[in-house]
């Protein structure tokens, strides 16, 4: 079956270049969009044309819809990739897409729209058997549904955005009389992050571990999946490292996480590459969390893993052809961490966007960079922080820690605040190195660093976020 002329990439950043590359090796020619201020971007130069579609405010650029079709139509493309943020996760433009007569690189409109959903994601979990966490059967519509469906739950209970993601429309509740106040807090959050005020609420699980799934599905309904990955490392819901295997995991475990993402694709009727995400408490009890429906951030642990590039799966599905591996000949080998590298303070994680004046990536064997970042390049504040993907892969996981130490050292950006410093506390606290932790380590980490004399991180500053492109 023949693959694609031209693709036109529709983001930006180190994931345009990592598709660009990918494409290139497949010998496809791509287009790169891009807004005022990015003409001397990395991705703007790689790729085979390029066309600027608007001002720096994403609405009017890397989120506008007619501007990145009208690129698509001039420039001939076959299909659009859109990466990861910005347009990834949004049904509409898939299906603007196939209707101009444009491949859209992803899973259907559909897995979109019920990815989106995660209410009725839940409800369909439900309904084939796979666990998911307590909660209530669909939105609660108002304080007084809230209130019944938690007091039937227990608390705590954590309220989320339907339609949620990163942390927004999230609200943790430990008893009844703070339900109200964060019923219409999350509310709010939710309708001016996503445009959907809908919430559910779930039973609240402290101190568990975020383990995902990498799957991939064709369009006769094969799937596999590609192993785990651990996202436990992360600060206010945004994943800071990501490592695959998982230090908790084991062969039987594995299997089990393995098939339960499976069952949740074609409970979906998934189509293409995406993310299963579950909840794993210490006692190893798994519930379905989420559908992630596009290519991850992290998927460069799994591709270190399993030596399979998961953008050039992602062209080839999209293009209509069939899964060329079987789950019997996916072996996971050796271990991979990778390390986000933001352009942010490392302690307060405040945004520290700029021009970079110094870059060195570090290298070696085993070590891989994606980037878009070079001596020069401007960091703009308009878009997320995210300078570099610094990832590692070792025999096992020891090695890989001590193979990151050493690049971490190595890795010099200057003019800007980068959180290097940060992952190389990760790398020399003993729970990290010994595997014992979980979505609560980056918490009680900085509250170890305050006992020791680091300044406190105030209310405002924690709530300062950089994206609207990151996941």
């Amino acid at each position: 079956m023949k693959l694609f002329d031209k693709i036109l990439v529709a983001n930006r950043g180190e994931i345009a270049v990592r598709i660009i590359r990918a494409a290139r090796e497949l010998g496809i020619r791509t287009v790169a969009v891009y807004s005022d201020i990015e003409k001397e971007a990395m991705h703007v130069r790689l790729a085979d044309e390029a066309v600027c579609i608007g001002p720096a405010n994403s609405a009017q650029s890397y989120l506008n819809i007619p501007g990145i079709l009208t690129s698509a139509e001039i420039t001939d493309s076959s299909a659009i990739h859109p990466g990861y943020g910005f347009l990834s996760e949004n049904p509409q433009f898939a299906e603007t897409c196939i209707s101009s007569g444009i491949a859209f690189i992803g899973p259907t409109p559909e897995n979109i729209r019920l990815g989106g959903d995660k209410s009725k994601a839940r409800q369909i979990m439900r309904r084939k058997g796979i666990p998911i966490v307590p909660g209530s059967d669909g939105p609660v519509e108002s304080v007084e549904i809230a209130v019944k469906a938690a007091r039937k739950i227990g608390f705590p209970v954590i309220i989320k955005a339907s339609q949620g993601g990163g942390g927004r429309g999230m609200k943790i509740v430990n008893a009844e009389e703070g339900l109200e106040h964060a019923f219409y807090l999350a509310q709010r959050e939710a309708l001016t992050a996503f445009g959907n005020s809908d919430l559910y609420i779930e039973k609240y699980i402290p101190d568990f571990r975020h383990i995902e799934v990498q799957i991939m599905a064709d369009s006769k309904g094969d799937v596999i999946h590609l192993g785990e990955r651990d996202c436990s490392i992360q600060r206010r819901y945004q994943k800071l490292i990501e490592e695959s295997p998982s230090p908790f995991s084991t062969d039987k475990f594995r299997k089990k996480i393995g098939e339960l993402a499976i069952k949740a694709a074609r409970a979906l009727r998934y189509r293409n590459v995406g993310t299963i995400e579950f909840i794993v408490e210490p006692d190893g009890k798994i519930y379905f969390m989420e559908i992630n429906t596009r290519i991850q951030v992290e998927h460069p642990v799994t591709e270190a893993v399993t030596g399979i590039d998961l953008i050039k799966e992602q062209i080839k599905l999209a293009a209509g052809m069939p899964l060329q591996y079987r789950q019997s000949q996916i072996r996971l080998r050796g271990h991979a961490i990778e390390f986000r590298i933001n352009a942010e303070d490392p302690i307060r994680f405040i945004p520290s966007p700029g021009r970079i004046s110094f870059f060195y990536p570090p290298g070696g064997p085993g070590v891989r960079v994606d980037t878009a970042a070079f001596g020069g390049a401007a960091i703009p504040s308009q878009y997320d922080s995210l300078v570099a993907k610094l990832i590692v892969h070792g025999t096992d996981r020891q090695d890989a820690i001590t193979k990151a130490r050493r690049c971490l050292d190595e890795f010099k950006v200057e003019g800007i605040k980068t959180t290097i410093a940060f992952h190389k506390r990760v790398l020399a606290n003993k729970n990290f190195i010994s595997g014992n932790f979980n979505t609560a380590f980056v918490e009680k980490m900085n509250g170890q660093d305050q006992d020791k004399g680091d300044k406190p991180v105030s209310p405002a500053e924690q709530e300062a976020q950089s994206g609207v492109q990151a996941e």
